[in-house]
């Protein structure tokens, strides 16, 4: 039987790294992507290709820039065959007063949090619906339901991460492919080492849980997510330790 491949972005640390090395403990044969960490990237490919046995083919370049993400798809499907499962991670964060941010801060932040969904799931929904089969996962945030103060462009992507997700599960329903989203709370990685220890206990207190997540949290949902059954679709799943 073949591997079933999953193309993971924004995957050299954080949330992105623990599912793709929860995926090639699954089995899974694996493209995994970055923009910037290159070195980071190549070494968790090498790693996982010989700890799990699987194909890991590291792409290193811009997930909201189309051209790059075709020529992404054309050798992942040369190398690895079709993607089965998208895992949209990649993403960037800004916190600061929306009056102080820039139009190309604020068009950064759309890029790489929104506009890398519609390139990505542009170029692997067709090899899906030829398969009848698929499953796109995209990280999104509490904030995208709620929103935040200082992050008022952070927010905004990821509210539209969520409604991206639940109009293409309609889309895409009649083609028995998935598509869902894990509304991440407070998570323990490298974004949020922007607060002192002092605010991280004290968001630690607001959270019932009593304490951030765990990429490996993350990760352990999103493999649930994907081989869940098909009937299951335009889902925003909060993981946030019962926090908003």
């Amino acid at each position: 039987m073949k591997r079933k491949t999953a193309f993971i972005t924004g995957a050299s640390h954080g949330i992105g790294r623990a599912i793709a090395e929860t995926f090639a403990q699954a089995g899974y044969a694996l493209a995994i992507n970055c923009r910037t960490s290159e070195a980071e990237l190549k070494s968790l490919a090498e790693e996982l290709s010989v700890s799990c046995h699987i194909s890991c083919l590291p792409l290193v370049g811009d997930a909201s820039h189309e051209p790059f993400i075709k020529n992404a798809f054309q050798t992942i499907q040369k190398e690895l065959g079709p993607v089965d499962v998208l895992v949209n991670n990649a993403g960037i964060s800004h916190i600061g007063l929306l009056t102080d941010m820039s139009l190309e801060e604020w068009n950064r932040i759309i890029q790489v949090n929104l506009t890398s969904l519609f390139c990505c799931c542009k170029h692997a929904i067709p090899s899906m619906i030829h398969n009848k089969s698929g499953a796109i996962l995209n990280i999104s945030s509490v904030w995208g339901n709620t929103g935040a103060s200082m992050e008022v462009a952070y927010s905004a992507s990821k509210g539209g991460v969520n409604s991206f997700t639940k109009a293409l599960a309609k889309e895409l329903a009649p083609s028995n492919i998935t598509v869902n989203a894990i509304a991440c709370g407070l998570i323990d990685t490298r974004m949020n080492h922007c607060f002192s220890r002092e605010e991280c206990q004290q968001l630690s207190e607001e959270i019932p849980a009593g304490r951030f997540g765990t990429p490996k949290e993350a990760a352990d949902l999103a493999l649930s997510l994907v081989n869940a059954p098909s009937y299951l679709t335009g889902q925003i799943i909060a993981l946030d330790g019962g926090w908003q």
